[in-house]
């Protein structure tokens, strides 16, 4: 019973931070053929070359946040995060986990296997216009590329949505080569607009406290 609890919780953090559709939209794994156009993150017109970027540094209440935390690993995957008080692991599976608050926040990260030779620069490059784009368009409040834990990613965090009872998510995407695979790391928390003020300094926090095994 507990099994059957913890699978449909997975199943509901999936669909309510939208997981579902944004893993078939990344790009280049390695089962999209190689001649699909999903394969070329940056599209015509595009910049070719994405802004440096910053370092990720806690403010002083993100640190007590962090400092306070607990450390948990993702063994399969090389990673580890620390985690305010209550929020718990729910599942661990290779290529994808799910931590939880109390209150319904959610921890998401992801790996997308890509081919060996995908460029990593230019899909880099690629999630970042993208996310530009969308931006412009009003998705998000906050695009930038920003290194944690010596790996450079796409962060953003979306705009209020109009039901303020929908998801609202806090999110980076990085690449790296781990283990003799080249992967995307997909890192989203979230939680509904209207309770996402209240996690401002954990998500961050969460984020930034990211030890990615290399």
């Amino acid at each position: 019973m507990r099994s059957l609890t913890t699978i449909g919780m997975l199943i509901f953090a999936l669909n309510f931070c939208g997981l579902g559709d944004r893993i078939k939209q990344l790009t280049g794994s390695a089962n999209t053929p190689a001649n699909s156009t999903q394969t070329s993150p940056a599209q015509p017109g595009q910049d070719l070359k994405p802004p440096p970027a910053e370092k990720a540094v806690l403010t002083p209440e993100q640190r007590s946040v962090a400092d306070a935390a607990t450390e948990v690993a993702w063994d399969d995957q090389g990673m580890i995060w620390r985690l305010p008080s209550g929020w718990k692991k729910t599942e661990m599976k290779k290529e994808t986990a799910l931590f939880s608050s109390p209150d319904g926040a959610f921890l998401i990260p992801t790996i997308s296997t890509l081919r060996d030779e995908f460029p990593l620069d230019i899909a880099l490059i690629g999630a970042f216009n993208s996310a530009q784009m969308q931006a412009r368009n009003g998705k998000y409040e906050m695009v930038r590329v920003v290194e944690i834990d010596g790996i450079p990613g796409v962060e953003t965090v979306e705009a209020m949505p109009e039901d303020k009872g929908d998801p609202r998510r806090h999110q980076w995407i990085g690449y790296r080569r781990y283990n003799g695979q080249t992967q995307q790391v997909n890192i989203i928390l979230s939680t509904k607009g209207s309770n996402f003020d209240k996690h401002r300094s954990d998500f961050p926090a969460i984020l930034y406290s990211m030890k990615i095994g290399k």
